[in-house]
């Protein structure tokens, strides 16, 4: 017998699993459904979610537009570390799962629920995001998680649930189901159907965020990048607003083909899956942001925040947003930030984005010590000893060696 609940507040995009979800909840646990849809830049028109919620006969509906806050403290805090998963991935649903639990929380509490639900399925890393998070923040209160629960096993009987309970069934622009799509300001990601065989190329029709590389523009773009503190303020000199900076580099991007990454990654759960991410705003920014930041970091503090960078970027995949290593490395990373000021010049042509210059008031480069012309401010003969005591321990160890 399932425990009882009362209330529970849903993680609701609209989508076939959270809309089976929202039917199944009622109909498995007698609770109240409070769904909860968080406008991450989706791209598409929330009001029809609402009325789908309601229509399904949810208690309450909220709708909220997270742009912003998700940008300025969620996006921007992981481009001042360059998070990258994996060499590739640049974890835009990771960075919006903790956002979404956040606010879910917050809605429990103000409308007196004793519990929580997400649609993650139980072989994904979402289940593990979520659920770390409300951890986090909301220890007291329930997480159902219906894919670990249900016998709803496979999209087959989700389907045929969904036809039984009249739950209307979304279809892709060819009459069928569609592919599991997460969409946000950050990226859009693709995955199952075709995708799943690792080896075929992904058709074009699943990109929604991109030009095909090989029909973009036969001329270049140069675009030029403002940071602030390690953070984007202005492109091409007009300042804006997180959210809105972000949306203008996805359709400049996305115009030119940047930010398409084909990738197989390793899930925490321990499997491998194959997604297929367009990041174009979020390809130019780290680009540009690590232009900015070869100028003004020391080696030293440049060097030690790329050593720290892939743990960083595993801990806000794995769902450690709200941990406290995270936060000791944020306030690390931040303290790097504090002279990244200036502006990287970009030229975008057929899928790259390439810097093609940077300048910055708070440089330490230095073009009179670097010239090969004739300069007054270094003696080139002090390479000299620095060389010699940096192979002294070279020097011994070849010579032990040699008299073995």
């Amino acid at each position: 017998m399932k425990q009882a609940v009362k209330k529970v507040v849903l993680a609701y995009s609209g989508g076939l699993d959270t809309s089976v979800i929202l039917s199944w909840l009622q109909e498995t646990y007698r609770c109240d459904v409070v769904a909860f849809t968080a406008d991450l830049g989706q791209g598409e028109e929330l009001e029809a979610a609402r009325k789908k919620a309601e229509a399904l006969g949810a208690a309450a509906v909220f709708v909220e537009d997270l742009r912003e806050e998700f940008v300025r403290d969620f996006v921007f805090p992981a481009f001042r570390a360059n998070a990258l998963y994996e060499g590739a991935y640049l974890l835009g649903t990771a960075i919006a799962r903790p956002l979404i639990a956040k606010r879910q929380t917050e809605i429990a509490r103000a409308v007196g629920a004793d519990a929580l639900a997400h649609g993650a399925t139980g072989k994904g890393n979402d289940q593990v995001r979520f659920e770390l998070a409300y951890s986090a923040l909301a220890p007291e209160l329930r997480v159902i998680a219906p894919w670990r629960e249900w016998d709803l096993d496979s999209r087959t009987r989700l389907l045929e649930y969904a036809e039984r309970h009249q739950i209307p069934i979304a279809k892709d622009k060819r009459g069928e189901a569609p592919y599991s799509v997460d969409a946000n300001l950050l990226h859009v990601s693709t995955e199952g159907k075709a995708l799943e065989d690792p080896w075929q190329e992904p058709p074009e029709h699943i990109y929604s965020r991109t030009a095909a590389p090989e029909s973009a523009p036969e001329a270049p773009r140069t675009i030029e990048i403002a940071f602030e503190q390690g953070d984007a303020v202005a492109v091409d000199g007009e300042r804006l607003s997180p959210a809105a900076l972000l949306a203008s580099l996805n359709a400049i991007g996305g115009e030119h083909g940047i930010g398409r990454v084909d990738l197989v990654e390793n899930r925490f759960v321990g499997m491998k899956s194959r997604g297929v991410y367009e990041t174009p705003g979020g390809t130019i920014l780290q680009a540009a942001h690590r232009a900015v930041e070869s100028l003004c970091l020391d080696r030293g503090a440049q060097h030690l925040k790329d050593e720290l960078m892939p743990r960083y970027a595993e801990l806000l995949y794995n769902g450690f947003w709200f941990s406290p290593e995270r936060e000791m490395l944020q306030a690390a990373i931040d303290k790097s930030q504090e002279n990244v000021e200036g502006v990287a010049r970009l030229k975008l042509y057929k899928g790259s984005a390439r810097v093609v210059g940077r300048k910055s008031p708070r440089s330490l480069y230095s073009r009179e010590h670097v010239t090969f012309e004739e300069d007054a401010v270094y003696d080139q003969s002090d390479a000299q000893g620095f060389i010699r005591l940096n192979a002294l321990r070279l020097k011994l160890a070849a010579r032990r060696d040699r008299e073995r």
